[in-house]
């Protein structure tokens, strides 16, 4: 009796064998075939691990494979990810950066505002996990990355549509209040001035001297724009109209040159504030970041990946540096007190010796 079970047993085994050889799958698995990866997992049912293609473990036998579509399927029917390749983490990494980047064209494409729910059940992830995965990987919230696409669709329709309400309906704002609330934030200026190519926005500024070398301040009508460093006023000020392009540019009055001297005095003893408003510009992740490098004290330091733990993006050290490198205002955004992890200086958009002198003087302050 238990010789014929054997037969029996052994023939069953023979066609599942003779169907996985013929399953592409199959032979990707007894190859190791790095190409396979990302395009489908295996998963051992006697072990309840799933694995990539190109996992090195010993080869299963045919009848106890299961093949998932991705990592997340694998996992949901209950398999864990393989320790010794660790392949299955990283075909799950890949199947999350595809839903987020499957997220962020939804998000692009989408006139209307999309809630957590509905973005996290075409992606097919639970909205909790799916809003940490985004933040992680984006460095901004869905919410967040929403409204900079329509404020980047705004900007879009303000310069062919022929009217504002046309261009704020086009782009997706429910209302032309609801647009207004936020419209100077989303385009630095009024609606008006940004469709005449921002010809009406006037930006004083002046050039002094500091112990750091030349400084330029510059201001619109909603405070300090600019705080610009460096050792050639010429090349400061083509900085300034680079960043500011359209707006019209004006030499400061005496009372900006007084407003001046408040800066240098700044720049000279960061320890003693700024008591003045600033006009901050900066996409929502940049914002985040300026935010967090403003609360830094004077006389300490913080690194990249501490900068990026704080506004909730671990993910986005490098990020986070570019936000830095695109800080216009020296020293009243402090990004000089942002370090690399162990403590040393790294790179500074107005020079690492200027960054390294800010450093000394605020430690000995």
């Amino acid at each position: 009796m238990s010789g014929k079970t054997e037969v029996i047993k052994d023939k069953a085994w023979g066609n599942i064998a003779c169907v996985q050889s013929q399953d592409p799958r199959w032979q990707a698995v007894v190859n190791c075939d790095a190409n396979a990866d990302g395009k489908f997992v295996y998963a051992v049912k006697t072990t309840g691990i799933y694995c990539a293609p190109s996992c090195p473990s010993r080869q299963p036998n045919p009848e106890n494979v299961i093949y998932f579509d991705d990592a997340e399927a694998a996992e949901q029917a209950g398999f864990r990810p393989c320790k010794r390749c660790r392949q299955g983490l990283i075909s799950l990494a890949q199947f999350h950066a595809q839903r987020v980047a499957q997220a962020c064209r939804l998000l692009e494409q989408s006139a209307d505002m999309l809630t957590l729910n509905q973005l996290a059940a075409k992606v097919g992830i639970s909205a909790y996990h799916f809003h940490r995965l985004f933040k992680a990987q984006t460095g901004v919230t869905p919410k967040e990355y929403q409204q900079a696409q329509r404020a980047r669709r705004v900007r879009e329709k303000l310069t062919d549509s022929a009217t504002v309400t046309e261009a704020i309906h086009a782009a997706g704002y429910p209302s032309d209040g609801r647009f207004y609330e936020t419209s100077v934030a989303t385009l630095g200026m009024t609606p008006q001035n940004f469709r005449s190519g921002g010809r009406d926005v006037r930006v004083w500024f002046a050039i002094g001297k500091s112990s750091l070398g030349d400084i330029l301040v510059a201001e619109s009508q909603r405070g300090i724009c600019a705080i610009l460093l460096g050792d050639d006023p010429e090349k400061l000020i083509n900085e300034l109209q680079n960043s500011f392009p359209q707006a019209e540019l004006l030499g400061g009055d005496p009372d900006f040159e007084q407003r001046i001297a408040l800066v240098v005095g700044f720049v000279e003893a960061p320890e003693m504030g700024l008591d003045l408003p600033l006009d901050i510009r900066g996409t929502a992740f940049q914002q985040r970041v300026w935010q967090a490098l403003r609360d830094i004290p004077p006389g300490t330091t913080a690194s990249y990946a501490e900068i990026a733990n704080k506004i909730g993006s671990p993910k986005s050290v490098r990020a986070v540096a570019g936000a830095c490198a695109a800080n216009l205002l020296a020293v009243a955004i402090p990004c000089h007190r942002v370090v690399k992890t162990g403590g040393n200086i790294s790179g500074y958009r107005w020079g690492v010796e200027r960054k390294r002198s800010l450093l000394a003087r605020e430690e000995k302050g």
